[in-house]
C-alpha cells in the first residue's frame, strides 16, 4: 500500500492537469491526442507499404521482413537501456520531492519499487508509441491470428522490465563511482560520443545496399548476407524468435522463448532490487555531493585578460554575454555542438554518395531538383536544432528570472538579445549546409545564389519564432531545459516552423521553375510570367516578415505579463 501511496501525487498531477487544468490543459491534451494519432497512422503506413514491398520479393521478402523486426527491438532495446539511465538519475537521485520522502517512515525498499515502476513507465511509454502501429502492420500483412496480439503483450512486458532493470543497476553502480549530477554530465557526453560513432559506423557501411542485390557480387552472396544469423544472447534475438513463429510457420518455439524472456525479466528485477538495496542509501547521500562542470573548469584556465569583454553600456551585448557563458557552462548545452558537428558530416556524406549516374532523369535536371528541396530539409534541420536552443532559450533564465524582472531592463530587449545571440550560428549552420551541397552537387548558377538567399531570409523567421513561442510558453520551474522543448510548447512550435518553411517552398516553387526552365531553353519571360515571379516574391517577403514579427511581438507581451 505505501508503494502505491508514494506513486499517488504522479497519478493525481496526471488527473488534475488534464481534468481540472481548464480549457488550456484540454486544448493541449486534444491537440496531442489529434497528432499521436497521426503520427501512429504515419508510421504504420510506411511500415505497411515496405512489409507489403518486401512480401514481392521473392525467397527474400520474409528474410527482409525477420531482420527489419530485428532491428525495431535491437533500435528498441538499445533506447530503453539509455533512456532508464538517464531517468534512473532523476526518479531516484535527482528529483526534488527525494529529500521529503527519504524523511518518512518508508523503507528502502518500498522507495525502490516505487521509483522502478515511475521509472519504468516514463522510460518506456515512448517505445510504446513507436511499436503499437509498428506491430499492428506486421499482423495485419501477415494475416496473423489473435495470438499473436496476445504473445506480443507476453514479449513487451518482460522486454521493458528487462531494460529497465539493466538501466536502474547501472545507474546504481554508476552513482558509486560519481556523484550523481557528475554521473549525469559524463553519461551525456559518453552517450554523444557513442551517438556520433554510431551514426558514422552505420552510415558509413552504406546499409542502402542491402536491399540492392546488383550491389552485391552473386545472389549467393547477398543471400548469405541476409541469412547471417543475430547474436544469441540479446534480448532482441529472444523478442525476435518469440514472434516470428507467431506470423510465419516456424521450427522454433515461441514459447520457449516468451519463458526465456520473462525468467531474465525478473531475474534481472530481483538483481537489481538487491544491488539498490545494497548500495542505494549510499548513493543517495553522495547525490548531495556537487562538483565544478567540465566546461567551467576549462574556462577557469583562460586567463582574465584574455576572456572577452562586453561592454558596460550595452543592455543588448551584455545580455548576448551573459547567454555564452551560461551556454558554455552547462555542459548538456556545449556538449551538443559535437552532435550537431557530426549531423552536418552525415548529412554532407549522404549528398556525396548519392547514385545520380543510375537514374533515367538527366543528371542536370535531377541535381538542381535536389538542390531547391535540400533548401526546406535544411530549414527542417534548423528548426530541429531551434527547438532544443532556441526555443528553451527563455526557460533557460529558470529561477533567476524573477532578476530580469526586478532589472531596469525591458522584455523587449530581453527577447532581441536572444534573438541576436542565436541568429548568427543558425546562419552560420544554414549557409554551410546549402553551399556545401550546391558544391556537391554541382548545379547552375540559379540554383546556387537562390537557395543560400532564401536559407538566409528563412533562418530570421526559425529564429523569431523559437524565441517568441518560447516567451509564450515558458517553463521556469523544469529541472532540465531538455524537457522544455518536448512539451506542448515544443511541439506547436515545430508545427509552426514546418509550416512556415513549406509556406516559403510552395511560394517558391513556381518562379524557381519558370526561371529555371527559361535559362535551360534559353527563353525570356513574358510579361505574366515576371507578374508572376514579382507577386511570389514579394508574397515571400510578407511571410518571412512575418514569421519575424508576429511571434516575437506576441512574445513580448505575453512575457511582460508573466506573473509565475
Amino acid at each position: 500500500m505505501k508503494v502505491l501511496t508514494l506513486l499517488a501525487p504522479r497519478w493525481w498531477g496526471f488527473r488534475n492537469g488534464l481534468f481540472f487544468g481548464g480549457r488550456r490543459s484540454l486544448i493541449k491534451a486534444g491537440s496531442l491526442l489529434a497528432l499521436a494519432v497521426g503520427f501512429w497512422v504515419g508510421i504504420y503506413v510506411i511500415f505497411y507499404r515496405v512489409l507489403r514491398y518486401f512480401q514481392a520479393v521473392e525467397e527474400f521478402g520474409d528474410l527482409l521482413a525477420y531482420k527489419l523486426l530485428t532491428m525495431v527491438y535491437l533500435t528498441f532495446f538499445g533506447l530503453l537501456i539509455f533512456s532508464n539511465v538517464l531517468v534512473a538519475l532523476n526518479t531516484f537521485f535527482l528529483s526534488q520531492d527525494l529529500e521529503i520522502i527519504h524523511a518518512t517512515p518508508v523503507s528502502i525498499g518500498e522507495i525502490f519499487a516505487a521509483r522502478f515502476l515511475d521509472t519504468l513507465v516514463e522510460s518506456s511509454w515512448m517505445v510504446l508509441l513507436f511499436g503499437i502501429p509498428i506491430f499492428t502492420a506486421y499482423g495485419l500483412v501477415y494475416q496473423a491470428s489473435f495470438v499473436y496480439y496476445l504473445g506480443l503483450v507476453s514479449v513487451i512486458v518482460p522486454y521493458l522490465i528487462l531494460a529497465a532493470a539493466l538501466g536502474i543497476t547501472l545507474t546504481m553502480i554508476l552513482v558509486q563511482v560519481f556523484p550523481a549530477q557528475r554521473s549525469r554530465d559524463i553519461l551525456f557526453l559518453l552517450s554523444l560520443l557513442v551517438i556520433i560513432l554510431l551514426f558514422f559506423l552505420f552510415r558509413f557501411t552504406r546499409p542502402e545496399r542491402l536491399v540492392d542485390p546488383d550491389a552485391f557480387a552473386s545472389v549467393i552472396t547477398y543471400f548469405r548476407a541476409l541469412s547471417a544469423p543475430a547474436s544469441p544472447y540479446l534480448p532482441s534475438s529472444w523478442a525476435s524468435e518469440a514472434i516470428w513463429p507467431l506470423l510465419r510457420p516456424s521450427t522454433v518455439s515461441s514459447g520457449f522463448y516468451q519463458g526465456f524472456l520473462w525468467v531474465n525479466g525478473l531475474a534481472s528485477l530481483v538483481v537489481c532490487a538487491f544491488v539498490a538495496i545494497w548500495v542505494y542509501p549510499e548513493g543517495w547521500s553522495k547525490s548531495q555531493e556537487s562538483g565544478r562542470l567540465l566546461a567551467g573548469r576549462f574556462l577557469g584556465l583562460v586567463p582574465k585578460r584574455l576572456r572577452p569583454r562586453t561592454p558596460r553600456r550595452s543592455q543588448t551585448l551584455s545580455l548576448m554575454g551573459k547567454d555564452l557563458t551560461f551556454f558554455f557552462r552547462d555542459n548538456t548545452q556545449w556538449s551538443q555542438l559535437l552532435l550537431i558537428l557530426a549531423l552536418i558530416v552525415l548529412y554532407l556524406y549522404n549528398y556525396s554518395v548519392l547514385p545520380l549516374d543510375g537514374v533515367k532523369v538527366p543528371t542536370f535536371y535531377l541535381q538542381n531538383l535536389i538542390a531547391f528541396l535540400n533548401v526546406g530539409l535544411a530549414g527542417f534541420v534548423l528548426a530541429s536544432i531551434g527547438v532544443r536552443f532556441v526555443f528553451t532559450a527563455v526557460s533557460g533564465e529558470g529561477f533567476s528570472f524573477w532578476i530580469m524582472q526586478s532589472a531596469p531592463l525591458s522584455m523587449r530587449r530581453l527577447l532581441w538579445s536572444k534573438f541576436l545571440f542565436y541568429l548568427a550560428p543558425l546562419l552560420l549552420l544554414g549557409l554551410i549546409l546549402t553551399i556545401a551541397t550546391n558544391e556537391l552537387l554541382q548545379v547552375s548558377a540559379l540554383m546556387r545564389w537562390l537557395a543560400p538567399i532564401t536559407i538566409f531570409s528563412m533562418v530570421f523567421g526559425i529564429t523569431a519564432l523559437g524565441v517568441g513561442m518560447g516567451a509564450v510558453f515558458p517553463n521556469f520551474k523544469a529541472e532540465n531545459v531538455t524537457q522544455v522543448a518536448t512539451g506542448f510548447g515544443g511541439l506547436l512550435y515545430m508545427i509552426l516552423a514546418m509550416g512556415f518553411i513549406a509556406m516559403v517552398v510552395v511560394l517558391e516553387a513556381g518562379p524557381v521553375y519558370i526561371l529555371f526552365m527559361a535559362q535551360a531553353r534559353h527563353h525570356s519571360l513574358s510579361f505574366f510570367q515576371w507578374l508572376y515571379v514579382g507577386g511570389s516574391i514579394f508574397l515571400m517577403v510578407l511571410v518571412n516578415i512575418a514569421a519575424v514579427w508576429l511571434p516575437m511581438r506576441y512574445g513580448i507581451r505575453k512575457l511582460a505579463a508573466y506573473e509565475g
